[in-house]
Parts: structure tokens; sequence; C-alpha cells
């Protein structure tokens, strides 16, 4: 579990194929990591295999590169990284799982004093989980939606985010990775869910049987 607030920028440094998926070394200065933790890389959470003199390798998986950036990353690549949350910690962002919905691209960016606002297209499934003020990860990025269309919402940059971040310097037509907020998913799944008795409706049964001396 992350918070979608960069720690540092590493570097794809080297790419191994392996069947479907790839070994991905990451260089970083990011700090002591170790051997099995997660550790979120453009917004998709890896998990450490190998420690390397500056940096780490991780395996993706097929899904992993087929849902995500990772899947054209090559060496030289610059990425966003970020540890996993500990208990205890300050959520300056908001709950973000480290796993890819779907890869969007820059639509647009318009300079406003010192913040740029940027747009970025999505496909057509992701558009009920994003709501304006509401959440949204951008390559691992915690950022609010200003607003939001039938297929692009638009963001702000604000100065510290484009001097942590590479979300400044993409150009217009650059992929990145999206993830919307987990909340969303789990409102949408615990209202649509065919068969199944909401808490509303539990409530209600246990209510008109109390009423109805089912329990005296």
């Amino acid at each position: 579990m992350f918070t979608g607030l960069v720690e540092a920028l590493g570097t794809v440094t080297a790419r191994e194929e392996r069947g479907g998926g790839a070994r991905l070394a990451i260089g970083t200065e990011l700090g002591s990591l170790v051997v099995g933790e997660s550790v979120a890389v453009d917004g998709v959470c890896l998990t450490v295999d190998a420690l390397l003199q500056r940096g780490f390798a991780a395996d993706a998986s097929f899904e992993t590169l087929a849902r995500s950036t990772l899947g054209e990353a090559r060496p030289g690549l610059s990425v966003h990284l970020e540890r996993a949350l500990r208990v205890g910690d300050r959520l300056g962002g908001h709950i973000v799982s480290g796993h890819v919905d779907a890869v969007g691209r820059l639509a647009s960016r318009v300079k406003n004093g010192d913040a740029l606002e940027v747009g970025f297209g999505f496909p057509p499934t992701l558009a009920r989980y994003l709501a304006e003020k509401g959440s949204v990860t951008v390559s691992g990025v915690s950022l609010t939606v200003n607003r939001v269309s039938l297929d692009t919402f638009h963001v702000v940059l604000v100065p510290r985010t484009l001097v942590a971040t590479k979300l400044g310097t993409l150009a217009v037509g650059a992929a990145v990775n999206l993830e919307v907020d987990i909340l969303a998913r789990y409102c949408e799944r615990l209202l649509a869910a065919p068969g199944e008795a909401s808490a509303g409706d539990a409530d209600a049964a246990w209510m008109a049987r109390l009423h109805a001396g089912g329990w005296a």
C-alpha cells in the first residue's frame, strides 16, 4: 500500500526478457531496501528480488507489462519510486494499491503562473471512477482531479510536484500509468454486485423481524 507521494526518481538500468515477463534493474539512492519489500515503480507495485550496488532488481509479470508503461520500459527511462506505507506514517496523498488500471496519455499542457495544468486522456472504462475533486494516481503520483470530461481529466501540477516528479517534462502524447481511487472501486462493487443483499437490505430485514417479535 502506498500514498502516491514520490520519494525519489530512479532509472531503469537493465532489462532482461523472461518468457512473457521481464526482470528490471532500477538504479536509485532510495535507501536501505530489503529483499521482499514492495516498491512502487511509476505507480506499479513491484517486489524487490535482489539488491544491487546502487538499486534493486524486480520481476514484472506478463500482466504487469501488458497493463502498464513498464511494457515499454527500456534502460535510461526515468521512473518515480515510493516505498510501501508503514503503519503510523502520515497519509499525505491517498490510498494507492500500486495496481495499474490502464495506460493513459498526456493530452494537453497549459502554464498557469508557477503551476502547470495538464490533461490526461483515459479509456472509457475508467470514466465512472473519475470525479471532480476526487483522487487519481498518475504514474505513481497522487493528484486531485480538477475537472473531467468524457475522455479527459485535468489536474494542476504545483511547483513542488514539478520539482519532485517527471510529470512536468512529459510531452503531449506520452504514456502514463493510471490508477483510480480504490474506494470508488469498492463502492461500485457494493452497489452493483448481482444477487447479493446490500447492507441496507440486511438492516431492513433485521428491523422488520425485530418489530414482528422474531427475537422476543
